[in-house]
């Protein structure tokens, strides 16, 4: 067999191996003893956030609308800010353009079934997302695109109401706030249902 200094490389190889798993075995036992601990493990960097910081990022708006903020807009306030803020990917009217389009052709424009292979391509605000409220909520995180979460609450309000608007949801006069939008029903919203499996081992 091939010697090595220190012993054959399969003894050698083995007791490597050994030396490895110890290694894990410990630093494994000290971090269960140090979820026993009274006090948390200090790393020595870093510092705990702020309420302020905090705030900043629970931003999250529910179905049932709660989470959202204190403002309002009206669709022909949005109008302005989504020219400015939108069209430019979504087309001028929400038609589509570089990004995705995010208003039916005409109100009565069908629910994209799973079955349509092109069912992505025809999923707008109008014929598909089952909450208002939730429109609110990824405008305010992920929107515009080059510069998301810059918008006030009075600009996603508004926002909000112009694309309800053009997807025939609301009337043009229409002002949405945290009271009014919870009471908007979206014409998709009877499409979805909660997914009721028994821990994912069931399929429909």
């Amino acid at each position: 067999m091939y010697q090595v200094k220190g012993g054959t490389m399969p003894d050698r190889a083995v007791t490597m191996t050994w030396l490895l798993v110890i290694c894990v075995c410990v630093m494994a036992g000290a971090t269960f003893a140090g979820e026993d601990d009274e006090e948390a493990v200090v790393y020595g960097f870093g510092r705990p956030a702020t309420a302020e910081e905090i705030a900043a990022w629970d931003i999250d708006v529910r179905p049932d609308g709660k989470g959202l903020p204190a403002g309002s807009g009206t669709p022909a306030e949005g109008a302005a800010i989504y020219v400015a803020q939108c069209a430019a990917c979504h087309g001028a009217q929400g038609e589509g353009g570089l990004n995705d389009r995010l208003v039916v052709h005409s109100a009565d424009e069908p629910f994209p079934l799973a079955s349509d292979v092109n069912a992505g391509q025809h999923r707008t605000i109008g014929n598909y997302w089952p909450y208002a409220t939730t429109v609110f909520d990824y405008i305010r995180r992920s929107m515009p695109f080059t510069a998301p979460g810059t918008l006030t609450a009075n600009e996603v309000y508004s926002l909000t109401a112009h694309l309800l608007h053009l997807n025939h949801v609301i009337p043009e006069d229409a002002e949405m706030n945290a009271q009014t939008l919870p009471k908007v029903v979206m014409p998709a919203h009877g499409k979805f249902r909660l997914d009721d499996r028994q821990d994912f081992k069931e399929v429909h």
